[in-house]
């Protein structure tokens, strides 16, 4: 399940409101959203979590709040009025530090309810077990890092998730936008730091591996972003975008689904095969980077016509014709592509 992050330090305008529908409408199933108020701010602040309630029920979206129970109370809300919260479209909560496992014991009898995934340790499994908590409706949610450097390694993630999972709960990560990011720093909100940066899709593709929620974790997805993710949502296809390098590009622009029997170098479309493509002559030989697209030329015999990517450096081959490259961002995409996997290349200059 892929979702995104709202802010609450403003309140609902006609863009976000219609960056929610658009979001909704291309598969994204849930909103994450902040309620760590400024003193001056509390009842702005319950209005503008009514109003973003209200538009999550209207497109069908989780709405998850990361609270304290002193903000939430001058937002005029209460833990012991759980119902309330429901009714304006809340889903589930996640906790801030303070808020004791009894509380949350109960609470989880109401809700879904995410603590920080980072900081539950062997004694909070036991305090809320002796506490009777529903750990049906029990997620661990990692951490967004705004300042480089800090965000969490891959392996310690992967290690606490297994543990996290040995207990039932439901695994939540962060990946960085590509479009309005957050301030001040604007560097990405990932949980991991090798995310920083990258593109959001394999971002998110490389939580999936061991990880039940992805959400977006800064404002706004780029317009090709979000239609790389509305692809796979709706289609499980992955976009590459391919710079033309020769009209033979031609051949090879379009759908196509990895083979089964999955290469080491390179993804073999599977499709070539039943492409109707004439005899391709040789073109003046090119190292094959990462990402170059390619076409077997007639020197290749029976190959003759084979469409590939390229997944690691290779020499260049006077077999092998280079025709396109997917373009440097995208390049992240490509190690995703596995076996039977359906993707497709496109044009950036066709798009522009």
């Amino acid at each position: 399940m892929f979702g995104f992050s709202i802010f609450l330090n403003e309140g609902l305008t006609n863009e976000t409101k219609k960056y929610i529908e658009e979001m909704a409408q291309n598969g994204f199933s849930g909103i994450f959203t902040s309620l760590h108020i400024p003193e001056d701010d509390a009842a702005q602040y319950r209005k503008r979590l009514t109003d973003l309630g209200s538009v999550a029920k209207e497109h069908h979206l989780e709405l998850m709040v990361d609270i304290s129970g002193e903000a939430l109370e001058r937002a005029g809300f209460s833990f012991d009025r759980a119902d309330e919260l429901i009714e304006i479209g809340v889903t589930g909560l996640r906790m801030d530090y303070h808020i004791s496992n009894n509380q949350i014991a109960r609470l989880s009898q109401k809700m879904p309810i995410a603590l920080n995934a980072s900081t539950i340790t062997d004694g909070d499994i036991k305090e809320l077990q002796e506490a009777e908590a529903n750990f049906k409706h029990l997620e661990a949610w990692h951490n967004y890092y705004p300042r480089p450097e800090t965000a969490i390694d891959k392996n310690w993630y992967r290690q606490k998730n297994q543990w996290l999972k040995s207990y039932g709960f439901t695994i939540q990560g962060f990946v960085p936008g590509d479009d309005k990011l957050r301030g001040p720093l604007f560097n990405g909100l990932p949980t991991l730091e090798e995310h920083r940066g990258m593109h959001p899709l394999a971002a998110a593709l490389d939580l999936l591996e061991d990880t039940d929620k992805v959400y977006i974790g800064d404002s706004g997805l780029s317009k090709e972003v979000l239609k790389q993710f509305s692809l796979y949502l709706k289609e499980e296809k992955i976009k590459l975008n391919v710079k033309e390098l020769d009209k033979q590009v031609e051949y090879v622009l379009g759908d196509h689904i990895n083979r089964q029997d999955e290469a080491r170098d390179v993804i073999r479309s599977a499709e070539a095969r039943f492409k109707d493509i004439p005899n391709i002559e040789p073109l003046p030989v090119r190292k094959r980077d990462l990402g170059a697209v390619t076409i077997d030329n007639k020197n290749y015999l029976r190959y003759m016509g084979e469409i590939q990517v390229v997944k690691q450096c290779l020499p260049a081959d006077e077999k092998v014709n280079v025709v396109g490259q997917v373009i440097e961002k995208d390049q992240a995409l490509i190690k995703h592509i596995k076996a039977g996997q359906k993707f497709s290349l496109e044009s950036v200059e066709k798009n522009d």
